[in-house]
């Protein structure tokens, strides 16, 4: 027998042929096992990522629920619930003294659409609320402009006219009732200056809504004095800058860059006072009565009115569901058209 050098040996082709101890091909077995239990397609470890992620999920909204319930809860019965039941209220006849409620469906809104006083309601509201918003953005921004020039002092003047923002409107009305007086006011005293006498400003029907548009006028031009000069110490200076490498006016300036990059702190103002003139109750309360003639009954106070002074519940709140509505509709008006030419920066 011929015997085969070693360098000549055939070696197989892999290493199947060889044999392999129990150890390494249990070793081998085991791994390919483990291999196996671990893989990603593995229906029971996907099973088991599932219930993990879900029982996680299920902890994260059981803490929001802990978290937020408190808020719902007080949202619900001092914001909600009102109005769920002066909804109710407004489908119902009630003095509120009978201990029984009279379902008239929807009669108090016919009444109240088709009277002849709440036409007139609805436009002083118009007026008092266009006077109010207007004068306060124009005569706020104005004031604010001033306030941000380098003026010796002016800390104390931006205090003194934020200051009536902050007095109840029960203070004002009074101090204005002493300003309108015409027998002992200081308006007698500024009118006799000129040579006039002081016009009868709260008896007057024709002066009374614009007196009372005046002294709101002064308690909120304050707020949006503050606001405004707020945002226009937040404006670019680069801006300003290359307009004045441009050889830009002031008054362009001011047209072409400051009011569009306002445009935000307005569109806050113009929701913010078109709602708090919405709810103005305290200084007519104190100066007019809603008098005289009803010259000076907005919504609000026609809504007080009806339910506290003749105990008609029902067309106080069919009244007070008016008033939501409006404020509904202006609300999302504002933030579908005038959001549009808001440029934020």
């Amino acid at each position: 027998m011929t015997e085969v050098p070693a360098s000549e040996a055939v070696l197989p082709a892999d290493d199947t042929a060889l044999p392999r101890t129990g150890s390494d091909s249990a070793g081998s077995d085991s791994t390919e096992t483990g291999r196996a239990g671990t893989a990603p397609g593995n229906p029971r470890t996907t099973r088991t990522g599932r219930r993990a992620r879900h029982r996680r999920r299920l902890r994260e909204y059981a803490l929001f629920l802990v978290l937020v319930a408190p808020n719902f809860l007080l949202l619900g019965v001092f914001s909600y619930w009102p109005v769920v039941y002066n909804a109710y209220l407004s489908l119902t006849e009630w003095d509120m003294i009978a201990p029984v409620k009279r379902f008239v469906g929807l009669d108090n809104y016919v009444d109240l659409l088709t009277g002849g006083e709440f036409p007139g309601v609805l436009r002083t509201t118009a007026y008092f609320m266009v006077g109010v918003v207007g004068g306060s953005l124009l005569l706020g921004l104005a004031v604010a402009v001033l306030l941000n020039q380098r003026l010796r002092g002016r800390g104390l003047v931006r205090t003194m006219v934020f200051a009536p923002h902050v007095l109840s409107g029960a203070a004002v009305g009074l101090a204005w009732l002493f300003i309108f007086d015409p027998n002992y006011g200081l308006s007698r005293f500024l009118f006799e200056l000129v040579g006039a006498d002081s016009p009868a400003w709260l008896t007057d029907s024709d002066r009374a809504l614009p007196a009372i548009i005046l002294v709101y006028l002064w308690k909120n031009i304050g707020f949006c004095a503050i606001v405004y000069l707020a945002g226009l110490q937040n404006l670019p200076k680069d801006l300003y800058e290359s307009a004045a490498l441009d050889g830009a006016g002031p008054w362009r300036v001011f047209r072409r860059i400051t009011l569009p990059l306002l445009s935000p702190v307005t569109f806050f103002l113009t929701v913010t006072t078109i709602i708090s003139s919405f709810q103005a109750f305290d200084v007519i309360a104190v100066m007019t009565d809603g008098g005289p003639g009803g010259a000076t009954t907005i919504l609000s106070w026609y809504v007080y009115d009806k339910g506290f002074s003749d105990f008609q519940a029902g067309p106080a709140a069919s009244g007070a569901m008016v008033m939501f509505a409006i404020l509904l509709v202006v609300t999302l008006l504002q933030t579908r058209y005038l959001e549009r030419k808001v440029h934020y920066r």
